[in-house]
């Protein structure tokens, strides 16, 4: 409603909820602002009528980068436990769906015994102590994406475990524990490729020109012989120096 008020001609933005926004969205769009979403369209939306495009990182293709990592670490065998974000939201959806049909399909040794759903991302110790005291034998977890799996490892750490994480995301503490060897890898978004992405849009809008209905930035497989090389391309920059020493000891 404030940026209503202040009559933009574009809106990039993402709907955290499909439902409750939607009614915001549709005035905004009614108002004659071109909107370009991020990660999630609210319900009831129609392409090229009431907003230019969608942009997010190919999240089924963050799953698949994740269940290949986990899946190859066990060597195809080995029973796993799921981490995920219990909610409807269209990108943690691509990424659950692309990690468990790569695991039924290419991994068919490797079991799903448990799956743990969260709302809050800092429940990851929490959720991963249940995982790991129901099933003593487990071999590896996925989590949803860094936050939850940085708890995730904290619980394998004080269970003194030797269970292979994988995750989505490359955030600066996952970071370092694929370069010290703690997390196994994890399929990368493209934070700042997905911005260009949103703006190149907003800029078709303005112009009229024809846009895309959905735009999935590609995904990054990430592990501990290119962490370096793909820190710095998620984030455009020099990889810092805790991170080169934590790479080369």
């Amino acid at each position: 409603e404030n940026i209503i008020s202040l009559d933009p001609d574009v809106l990039v933005s993402i709907p955290t909820d499909a439902t409750s926004t939607a009614d915001a969205y549709k005035r905004a769009s009614e108002a004659g602002i071109e909107i370009v979403f991020m990660d999630n369209v609210p319900a009831g939306f129609t392409a090229g009528e009431e907003y230019i495009s969608a942009v997010s990182a190919d999240n089924y293709g963050n799953g698949v980068i994740a269940a290949e990592l986990l899946g190859d670490s066990l060597n195809g065998e080995g029973e796993i436990g799921i981490v995920y974000f219990d909610a409807d939201f269209f990108v943690t959806n691509q990424r659950l769906e692309g990690f468990k049909k790569t695991m039924s399909e290419e991994y068919p040794n490797i079991k799903i015994v448990s799956e743990q759903g969260f709302t809050d991302e800092n429940s990851g110790a929490e959720l991963a102590d249940i995982i790991l005291t129901q099933n003593p034998n487990i071999d590896g977890i996925f989590a949803h994406w860094d936050i939850p799996a940085e708890g995730v490892l904290s619980s394998i750490k004080a269970s003194g475990s030797d269970v292979k994480l994988t995750t989505i995301d490359l955030g600066n503490n996952v970071a370092l524990e694929i370069a010290q060897g703690n997390v196994v890898g994890l399929g990368a978004q493209m934070p700042y490729d997905q911005g260009v992405a949103e703006a190149t849009l907003a800029a078709y809008g303005l112009l009229g020109k024809e846009a895309p209905e959905y735009v999935a930035v590609p995904a990054k497989k990430v592990n501990q012989t290119n962490i370096l090389e793909a820190y710095e391309e998620v984030y455009k920059v020099e990889a810092p120096k805790w991170l080169k020493e934590a790479a080369n000891n």
